[in-house]
């Protein structure tokens, strides 16, 4: 990802900075964040001259943060989780390390299915998750759904990364959601026989192994695929330059999508500044300023996409509600394990 921000976003950051200033002394929240500091830390800033409330960040990886908190217990200084995947939001829900919230603003601008019902956590940015195909050697006719990958004509042609990864886990509890257990037991077992090697590496990885010939489709996160596109280095460009995208699904639920999102933590001391921080991302100019510095899709209809992703093309999103990807989350796995993927 860029280290300076590109125009857009020192525009809608310049936004952020024309909003009134509340004088300082209105306490502090304790944040732990999945999402790297230079991702976030702006909005941040802004949310503290806004409002006077001091945001004290902790970052680290999703799950890492997740144990730290089961570890801390009651004890722990985080008000607030921000981490990646409804799958590990759900994960923090079983584990007892969040608390519900009620916010009017929350509950009318993030559409019921990025949100958990109960108000557990409040998805931020939406992240899709499509099928990408190498250019000159598959059609976008050729291709239909993720259904249509046990297709026999896609044996050896497929890259995806491994079973243990959140992210191929929520999508086959969507699928699971869609078609039931059984279907899509039969759908892994054929996708696993068409995989054109065993599963490794992270999305990245799976772009670079089409990229370089080893597979012709592969399935991947667009915001990784963002990412090499505005890359500085030659290679990724180059390499991210040779897959297009398609959005599965289009005549039946739709392409699956996942969210980054922030829950209030059971031990929170500040839980109202909690809150407003929440609703403080929520907000048109935080989002859009986020979602284009991290080349994710915004979760508010009313905000604009960045300029790369509308490139490729407006598509139908599965309205599932995300909560359900954690609940299925269990069956999931044991689905995987069962196809044999690795």
């Amino acid at each position: 990802m860029r280290k300076h921000l590109p125009l857009i976003g020192i525009v809608l950051l310049s936004l952020l900075v024309a909003c009134p200033l509340v004088s300082a002394g209105n306490g502090e929240v304790n944040l732990y964040s999945a999402r790297k500091e230079k991702l976030i830390k702006p909005l941040l800033d802004r949310f503290t001259q806004q409002t006077g409330i001091q945001v004290n960040l902790v970052t680290g990886k999703a799950d890492a943060l997740l144990q730290r908190l089961q570890s801390e217990g009651r004890n722990s200084p985080a008000d607030l989780l921000i981490t990646t995947d409804a799958g590990r939001l759900h994960r923090a829900l079983q584990a007892g390390v969040i608390q519900p919230v009620q916010s009017e603003l929350l509950s009318s601008i993030i559409p019921h299915a990025f949100r958990d019902p109960q108000g557990h956590w409040y998805g931020l940015s939406l992240r899709a998750r499509p099928i990408l195909y190498v250019k000159g050697k598959v059609e976008p006719h050729e291709l239909s759904s993720y259904e249509a990958l046990a297709d026999p004509q896609w044996q050896g042609r497929i890259c995806i990364r491994s079973s243990n990864n959140i992210y191929n886990q929520s999508l086959v509890a969507s699928m699971i959601a869609a078609n039931g257990e059984e279907t899509t037991q039969v759908w892994a077992e054929g996708l696993v026989k068409n995989l054109a090697r065993p599963p490794k590496g992270g999305d990245r990885d799976q772009i670079k192994g089409a990229a370089a010939g080893v597979c012709d489709l592969a399935v991947a996160n667009t915001y990784y695929l963002a990412g090499m596109l505005k890359s500085k280095d030659a290679g990724q460009r180059a390499a991210a330059e040779k897959l297009a995208v398609f959005w599965p699904n289009q005549s039946g639920r739709g392409a699956h999508v996942n969210v980054s999102g922030a829950a209030v933590t059971a031990a929170a001391k500040n839980r109202d500044n909690a809150v407003k921080l929440i609703e403080f991302l929520a907000g048109k100019a935080a989002q859009q300023w986020y979602a284009e510095a991290n080349g994710e899709f915004p979760v508010r209809g009313d905000v604009e996409a960045d300029e790369l992703l509308r490139s490729w093309g407006d598509f139908k999103m599965d309205t599932l509600s995300l909560s359900k990807l954690g609940e299925l989350n269990p069956d999931a796995l044991r689905l995987m394990d069962r196809a044999g993927w690795k």
